[in-house]
């Protein structure tokens, strides 16, 4: 590589940063390394095969127009696999090791993991909505540490973000010797406390930095945790600075993230961030015969299309219902006829559906833009005056504007007692029955536009 290739390299990425947003050119153009010049053809190195043939498909003519523009020549572009030359090295370790020490590492490596190993990249079902997040976590696992570190998968309960997860967790663990660790940021939080009382903090952290593939479940758990937050931070560092893969899964996008840190918000947001959607009909039907195929509990297609029409935001939902319906016919020797789907799944069925085009999601999100506060925020724990008024109005309206019942509407509240939300409700109806108009002209204009919004 000449010093003139590599100006010319460095002007044509200036063209290209200008037409990609941050994050794009960050994914795609950081991780490429440039590689010799030779009659007009530039090398460039890519770290894996997934990462070389999409960056072929989506920007090599992008980089060869960027090039080809600043008037030096015509160059091309050829992509290659970087070759390692550290891959010898790193191969010959395993091998001077003890049959007996290889075999307890393993061991103690699959004791502390915690993986489910029904959560593979064959059990998981892709559609429009997760293609995107199953193939970076396939790329991942096939090459830990090399392309998109690290990462960040969100979206909404039950959409598989714990099954991508510890499918990369359980590739990892059955194609390489590279120990993973698997853990909640629960148990994360709980590890931590219990190393500081006993005062084993080394211990804790010998533990998670001297993994290569750390995967962290459910990061919004952090919020509010100082100590932890910092922990975190420190580990992260030292695992992204020595190329070691981090992974890690939340409810909500980053910067809905509350009382986090910056410093630790910005790693979190650092490599890639994806969502996943809830699954289409058609990705609905797949699964639904995945696991009826899994489980060999054959049901009739007028069954499994009921189920997919009325539930479409909850992947374990659906699995529920292929549960109790199979259970039933197990334990009552009965075949399951779609009559008998609709009363055995009604309360599964009654607890996903919109009533009226009306959703409990929808005056969440309603209610939150009105009092500008998050959704993930009304659903959570805070304490908060501003986050409770907002939350105590949002229970009443679900209760006043659709058929759900006060347990199924403290379930979509986070899990929240039903007596709660009876609370909720009454205390709103006070303060409509006294002389706070405020508060019933609040209420009135929250029904107009949700009542509006569910016809879009």
């Amino acid at each position: 590589m000449t010093l003139k290739t590599e100006e010319l390299w460095n002007r044509a990425n200036e063209i290209i940063r200008k037409g990609l947003s941050d994050s794009e050119y960050k994914t795609w153009f950081t991780r490429i390394t440039l590689g010799p010049e030779e009659n007009g053809k530039i090398t460039l190195y890519a770290n894996s095969a997934f990462f070389r043939d999409n960056f072929i498909k989506e920007y090599k003519t992008l980089a060869e127009d960027a090039l080809n523009s600043l008037g030096e020549g015509n160059f091309t572009i050829d992509v290659q696999i970087k070759p390692r030359k550290e891959e010898s090295v790193k191969k010959e370790t395993p091998e001077i090791k003890a049959p007996k020490e290889k075999a307890l590492e393993k061991r103690t490596s699959k004791k502390d993991v915690l993986l489910n190993s029904a959560y593979t990249f064959d059990s998981f079902i892709p559609g429009e909505n997760s293609n995107f997040a199953y193939s970076a976590c396939l790329a991942i696992a096939k090459d830990p540490g090399s392309v998109y570190n690290p990462c960040l998968i969100y979206g909404g309960v039950g959409l598989g973000k714990t099954h991508l997860l510890q499918s990369i967790g359980n590739y990892v663990q059955q194609n390489t010797n590279l120990k993973v660790m698997y853990v909640t940021a629960e148990n994360f939080t709980n590890e931590f406390i219990q190393a500081i009382n006993d005062r084993t903090t080394r211990q804790f952290q010998n533990k998670y930095r001297k993994v290569s593939v750390l995967l962290i479940d459910d990061i919004q758990f952090l919020q509010k945790k100082a100590e932890t937050q910092n922990e975190l931070f420190n580990t992260f560092n030292d695992l992204y600075d020595t190329g070691r893969q981090i992974v890690f899964t939340c409810d909500r996008p980053v910067e809905e993230l509350r009382d986090v840190t910056d410093r630790l918000r910005s790693r979190f947001s650092r490599g890639l961030n994806i969502d996943i959607q809830p699954p289409s009909f058609e990705t609905r039907m797949a699964i639904l015969r995945a696991k009826c195929k899994d489980k060999k509990f054959p049901i009739n297609d007028d069954v499994l299309e009921y189920i997919a029409n009325n539930i479409s935001s909850n992947v374990r939902a659906l699995e529920s219902c292929i549960t109790k319906l199979m259970a039933y016919s197990t334990l009552l020797k009965k075949d399951i006829s779609l009559e008998t789907a609709k009363e055995q799944l009604g309360q599964i069925i009654n607890s996903n559906k919109d009533t009226s085009g009306i959703s409990i999601d929808l005056i969440i999100k309603t209610v939150a833009f009105y009092y500008n506060v998050s959704p993930f925020d009304i659903k959570g724990k805070s304490k908060s005056q501003s986050i409770v008024v907002p939350r105590k109005i949002a229970m009443y309206l679900c209760r006043t504007m659709t058929d759900f019942s006060t347990t199924e509407i403290a379930a979509e509240f986070g899990g929240k007692n039903h007596t709660t939300v009876i609370y909720s409700i009454e205390k709103v109806e006070a303060q409509l029955h006294s002389s706070d108009n405020d508060t019933a002209a609040v209420i009135e204009k929250l029904k107009n536009q949700i009542k509006a919004d569910s016809k879009k």
